[in-house]
């Protein structure tokens, strides 16, 4: 059966490979399965999903509506065991985040009538000359621009982080989903890639062309392969390890993971886990 990967499963095995293998080659559930962080980005994105999911009903909520609903989200998943890296903000602190993030996307975005066709869209990508590399993935957003013509992806960030030009040329998460909207509408315009950096109310807009898309396609196969024939996973010491699900137990900070379970649990699903299946979407 082919393997299908994503684009987090590819950036966990260049950000750590041993990361990599705790989550997709051992299955290995953390015992603390996520920071207030990703509580915080989770919640978010599941509002603006059922806003826009309304807005495609022919309903605008209200802005009260919508704090509303970001409550009962933020509340449904909450749970004290949940971390906090940074010691000095609180669990009300990211709360209140998130309601500063939504009102002013509310406000500057209102009334809604981009021509949002897709939330939540899954899209499977195959590459390969045998089709033999399959990569899957959720669009937060695809508008049909009726201006410009256009196919739109929209992303939704809540990190504090503001990445560098270079850096978003680089990203090729999106320009993945590119090649498959292209694909699927048999469109030759080039897509939209629109990033919304909700910490700092910026829009970030650009195009990939045809042969910056032809290049990342190989990129990925190399990539692909390369994991597969990967037999050693070392740890890698950064700065992202104070958020990595997986420090109690990782080697590099003098941890050991735990011991293997008996064979009859080694298979247990995600679907346990909504939390964690919601926001890895794998």
């Amino acid at each position: 059966m082919t393997e299908i990967y994503s684009h987090s499963k590819l950036s966990s095995f260049e950000q750590c490979p041993r990361k990599f293998k705790f989550r997709y080659i051992e299955k290995i559930i953390p015992e603390v399965e996520k920071t207030i962080e990703s509580h915080l980005g989770s919640a978010v994105h599941e509002t603006l999903e059922w806003l826009y999911t309304k807005v495609k009903e022919k309903i605008i909520p209200t802005l009260d509506e919508i704090i509303v609903k970001y409550n009962q989200i933020w509340e449904k998943e909450f749970s004290k065991e949940i971390r906090i890296i940074k010691p000095r903000l609180t669990y009300k602190d990211y709360f209140n985040k998130g309601v500063e993030f939504l009102i002013t996307y509310y406000i500057q975005n209102q009334p809604f009538d981009d021509n949002t066709i897709e939330v939540e869209k899954k899209i499977v990508l195959e590459l390969g000359e045998n089709k033999e590399y399959k990569i899957q993935g959720f669009i937060d957003r695809l508008v049909y621009n009726l201006k410009t013509k256009e196919y739109e992806i929209h992303d939704y960030k809540t990190a504090n982080s503001l990445p560098s030009k270079e850096k978003i040329e680089q990203d090729r998460q999106l320009a993945l989903y590119s090649i498959a909207i292209k694909d699927i509408y048999k469109t030759k315009k080039r897509v939209r890639l629109v990033w919304h950096f909700l910490a700092h109310n910026k829009k970030i807009e650009l195009k990939k062309t045809d042969q910056e898309l032809e290049q990342l396609k190989k990129d990925i196969i190399k990539l692909i392969k390369k994991i597969q024939n990967t037999t050693h996973f070392p740890a890698e010491k950064s700065i992202l390890c104070d958020w990595c699900e997986y420090k109690s137990m990782c080697p590099v900070w003098g941890n050991s993971p735990p011991a293997p379970k008996p064979k009859q649990q080694k298979q247990q699903s995600l679907d346990n886990y909504p939390t964690i299946k919601k926001y890895i979407k794998d």
